[in-house]
C-alpha cells in the first residue's frame, strides 16, 4: 500500500527461514528479491545480499566431530583430517562440499546469483581449486578472474606448486591455459615479483622468456663489475634457457606446426646470436672483474653498461674495456670483438676512448690506441688522423711535446696541416704545407696567411706572402 520496495523484507524472512533451518522456504524467499548479476565475469562477488546469505551458511556449517568426549576424541579428529588432506584434492572436495547440506545450498545461490569470481573463490576457500580451475574453464572466463580468484590466492598461501601441478594434470600441454598463465607472467612483472615470475616461466618451459628475466637478475642493481663477477651464474642459466629452446626448436621443426602456441618465439639465428652474446658479456665480466680487484672498483651512479643494453650501451662497454686494463693492449682484442659482433662504430669509440686518455693525461697510451687500431687489420685509411683529430679539441691540455708527437703519428700531411691549424701551430702548417704539389701548396700557404693575419701571427704572415 505505502509503495515501497518489498525486496528488503523477503531478504530478511529468507534470512530468519535460513536460521530456522527451512533451507527450501528460504530459497524460495531469496528468489523474490535476489537479482542474478548482468556481467558474470565482473571482478566482484556478486550483490551484499548473496555475500550475506554465503556468508552465513559458512559459519553455520560445524565440523564433524567424534560423538563421544573421551581423550581421544581430539587424535582420532587429527587423524581423520591427515587422512582426509592425504587423499587427492577432488576426493576431498566431494568429501566436504558434496555431502554437506549447507555447502550444497551456498553452492546454489552462487550459481544462481553469484559472479564466476564469487564462485571461484568459494572453491578456493574450502581447498577445491581442481574445481575453481575447471569452472574457470568451462565458463571460458576472463583472464582477470584467474588473476583474482586463483593466481593471487595460490602464491600468498604458498601453493603455487599445487595450482601448477594441477594445471598440468588438467591439461598436460598446457595450452588451454596458455591466456591465462600469460596474464600471470605480465602481473608478476608489473608488480616487480621477478623470482615468482622466474619459476613460473620455468614451469611453462617458456625458454626465451626466463632467459630475459635471468638478464635482470644478473644486471639490475649491479654498481660495478665487482658485483656483476657475483652474478655470473645467471649468465650460465640464460644460455641453459636458450641452448633447450634450440633443442626444442630443432625436434619439433620435423613436424608441422610447432605447438608451443603461448610462449615466445624467437629463430633459431636470433638464439645463436643471444647465446654468443652471453659468452662474450662472460669474458667481459671476467676481465673487469680482475681490473676492479686489482685497482679500485668503478662505482657507477647510472646503470652499468652491459651488452645487454642498447648499441650506445655496448659502445660504452668497449670504451670501459680498452680503458681499464692496465693497458691499451690489454683489453682491446675484447673490444675489438665487441665492436665487431655488434657492427658498431669503432672510430667513433675510439675516438671517446682517446679523449679519455687525453683526460688522464695519458699521451703515450694514445699512441698505443693507434698502433693497436692500425694493426687490428679493419682500420680505414684516416681511420687513426681521425681520432687524433677529435682529440684536438682538448689540445689546450695538452703539452707541447705529446701534442707534436701526436701530429707527427698522423699518415696524411693534409690532416697533418689540418691539426697544426687547429692548434694555432701556423708555423709548422706552413713547413708541412710548402713540401705539398705546387698547385696544392699554394692554396694551403694561402690559407695559412689568412689564418696568420686574423691571428696578428706578422712572422708567419710574412713568410707565407714572400713564398707566394
Amino acid at each position: 500500500k505505502s509503495g515501497l520496495d518489498p525486496g528488503g523484507a523477503w531478504h530478511a524472512w529468507g534470512m530468519a527461514c535460513l536460521k530456522a533451518g527451512n533451507l527450501n522456504s528460504a530459497r524460495e524467499k531469496f528468489n523474490r528479491c535476489l537479482k542474478p548479476p548482468m556481467d558474470l565475469n565482473q571482478l566482484n562477488h556478486g550483490s551484499r545480499l548473496v555475500q550475506d546469505v554465503v556468508q552465513y551458511l559458512e559459519s553455520t556449517v560445524k565440523p564433524v566431530l567424534i560423538a563421544d568426549d573421551d581423550y581421544f576424541a581430539t587424535l582420532r579428529e587429527l587423524e581423520a583430517t591427515v587422512r582426509t588432506r592425504s587423499l587427492s584434492l577432488e576426493m576431498m572436495c566431494e568429501g566436504k562440499i558434496q555431502h554437506n547440506s549447507y555447502y550444497q545450498e551456498c553452492l546454489f545461490y552462487l550459481h544462481s546469483y553469484g559472479t564466476n569470481l564469487a564462485i571461484i573463490s568459494f572453491y578456493m576457500r574450502h581447498d577445491c581449486m581442481r574445481e575453481a580451475l575447471l569452472h574457470l574453464l568451462n565458463k571460458e572466463s576472463p583472464s582477470e578472474v584467474f588473476i583474482e580468484g586463483i593466481f593471487i590466492p595460490s602464491y600468498e598461501s604458498g601453493k603455487l606448486h599445487m595450482l601448477e601441478n594441477l594445471l598440468e594434470t588438467i591439461d598436460p600441454g598446457l595450452e588451454s591455459w596458455g591466456v591465462y598463465l600469460i596474464a600471470a607472467c605480465k602481473y608478476l612483472q608489473r608488480k616487480n615479483y621477478y623470482h615468482i615470475l622466474y619459476e613460473l616461466q620455468q614451469f611453462m618451459k617458456d625458454h626465451v622468456r626466463a632467459a630475459m628475466t635471468c638478464i635482470r637478475f644478473f644486471t639490475h642493481g649491479a654498481k660495478s663489475y665487482t658485483e656483476l663477477g657475483g652474478k655470473q651464474t645467471w649468465l650460465l642459466k640464460i644460455k641453459d634457457h636458450l641452448k633447450v629452446y634450440l633443442q626444442e626448436v630443432s625436434r619439433s621443426s620435423g613436424r608441422k606446426k610447432m605447438a608451443f602456441t603461448f610462449r615466445k618465439k624467437m629463430s633459431a639465428t636470433d638464439v645463436s646470436r643471444h647465446i654468443n652474446t652471453v659468452d662474450l658479456q662472460m669474458e667481459v665480466t671476467k676481465f673487469l672483474h680482475q681490473c676492479e680487484s686489482s685497482g679500485t672498483p668503478q662505482m657507477t651512479d647510472s646503470s652499468l653498461p652491459t651488452l645487454f643494453g642498447n648499441n650506445n650501451m655496448k659502445m660504452d662497454v668497449a670504451c670501459k674495456v680498452i680503458l681499464e686494463g692496465k693497458n691499451i693492449e690489454e683489453g682491446f682484442g675484447i673490444a675489438f670483438r665487441v665492436l665487431q659482433d655488434f657492427q658498431l662504430e669503432a672510430t667513433e669509440v675510439y675516438s671517446k676512448v682517446a679523449k679519455q686518455l687525453v683526460k688522464q693525461q695519458k699521451y703515450s697510451e694514445i699512441r698505443q690506441l693507434l698502433k693497436c687500431v692500425n694493426e687490428s687489420g679493419v682500420a680505414a685509411k684516416n681511420d687513426g688522423d681521425n681520432i687524433i683529430l677529435n682529440c684536438l679539441n682538448e689540445f689546450k691540455n695538452i703539452p707541447a711535446e705529446d701534442l707534436d708527437n701526436l701530429i707527427q703519428d698522423m699518415d696524411s700531411d693534409e690532416n697533418k696541416i689540418q691539426a697544426y691549424m687547429l692548434c694555432n701551430k701556423l708555423r709548422s702548417a706552413y713547413l708541412v704545407s710548402v713540401r705539398q704539389e705546387k698547385a696544392r701548396a699554394v692554396q694551403l700557404v694561402q690559407h695559412v696567411r689568412q689564418l696568420a693575419e686574423s691571428s696578428g701571427d706578422d712572422v708567419v704572415k710574412a713568410i707565407c706572402a714572400q713564398w707566394l
